[in-house]
């Protein structure tokens, strides 16, 4: 049982001893009062449900036992409202105990048997149109458990999309941090091995991998911790872009240069956090795919959207062929996550542009 489901026994539970509580109170309030075998029939209806269902919940929805255990408490019902009609009240609370303790199609008939002890309890069952209101009764509660079984099923359905989700923006999460950062570092890890035996070159590039991988891993942290991006943890976009494209530089020995038009203004966290992993991805693919001598950034504000343009002058290539690698797809994802559009424009031998359009108001 997950935590979900055990909020709504829970609450069907306290909905049930609720509703004894207030029969109780509206007994009390009548002169006479409940007499001592009403109260024991209140107590034996209280325990018996306290006792074999709230105490036993590995065994709601089985046939055996739980069948026994209704017919129990609804026999206690008819007995109580017999002798004292103050506890009417109490059918609201045992109304739903069917669809708690019973699978269907069994809950069904469990409803049906729960309207049938109400009509015996208040003497119903004598009257010339008992059937008919025994039959519109029925089909009542029988309509609303199949309405609250379609929205357990669409609950249900809801949460096991959201968890896809969540697992789909965990992968871009990582391979927005780790996979980039570590493939950083193995560039120059391989850059000092090609430079030996020329010691300073070699010390250079490990001082540039080591500082990769402590990037890389302050970023995993926060990004375990809020799933947010660490550079824009204390800076807005721009200035973040241009951080990451500075470090970027240094690591790339490529000149990447950040350029922003119109009013800059804060924008929500999905939004900022889409626009840098989309920096960011048009950086990596520029220093592992493109051999490109320059990239250039552009933020532009506009009145209703903000776009990101990233171009770089390499190899290019032709989007029309499927590539295998996961960048441009995930940014395809978080731009349609925040509502935004990707384009990209390449070609074999004239770079590449990458734009992409986000609403922000």
């Amino acid at each position: 049982m997950n935590v979900w489901e055990a909020r709504w026994f829970r609450a069907f539970h306290v909905l049930y001893y609720t509703c004894l509580a207030l029969g109780l109170m509206l007994s009390l309030g009548e002169d006479a009062g409940p007499g001592p075998l009403t109260l024991g029939f209140l107590a034996l209806m209280a325990g018996w449900h306290g006792f074999f269902v709230v105490r036993r919940p590995h065994l709601l929805g089985r046939l055996n036992p739980m069948a026994v255990h209704l017919a129990v408490i609804c026999a206690f019902y008819i007995a109580l409202v017999g002798r004292d009609r103050s506890f009417d009240v109490v059918i609201f609370g045992l109304m739903p105990q069917p669809y708690l303790m019973l699978a269907a199609p069994w809950s069904y008939v469990g409803a049906v048997a729960t309207v049938l002890s109400t009509f015996a309890a208040r003497g119903y069952l004598d009257e010339p149109t008992a059937f008919w209101k025994l039959l519109g009764s029925s089909g009542l509660v029988v309509a609303i458990g199949l309405f609250v079984d379609y929205v357990s099923r669409q609950s249900a359905q809801n949460r096991a999309v959201g968890v896809l989700e969540e697992r789909a923006r965990l992968a871009r999460e990582i391979h927005d941090t780790l996979a980039q950062g570590l493939s950083g570092i193995i560039t120059q890890l391989e850059a000092a091995e090609q430079a030996m035996p020329d010691l300073p070159a070699v010390q250079k590039r490990i001082a540039l991998a080591k500082e990769l991988a402590r990037d890389n891993l302050q970023e995993a942290r926060r990004s375990v911790d809020a799933l947010r991006p660490g550079p824009l943890a204390d800076a807005r976009l721009d200035a973040a872009l241009t951080e990451v494209a500075g470090r970027w530089s240094r690591t790339s020995r490529v000149t990447a240069t950040v350029s922003v038009e119109g009013t800059s203004r804060s924008l929500s966290g999905e939004v900022g956090t889409t626009l840098l992993r989309a920096a960011q991805e048009g950086l990596s693919n520029a220093a592992k795919h493109a051999r490109a001598s320059r990239v250039a950034i552009t933020l532009t504000y506009m009145n209703q959207e903000v776009t990101l343009d990233v171009y770089d002058d390499g190899q290019g290539f032709d989007p029309a062929v499927r590539g295998t690698g996961y960048g441009l797809a995930a940014m395809r994802e978080r731009a349609a996550s925040v509502g935004g559009t990707l384009t990209v424009e390449s070609a074999p031998g004239e770079g590449t542009a990458l734009c992409l359009r986000i609403p922000s108001s």
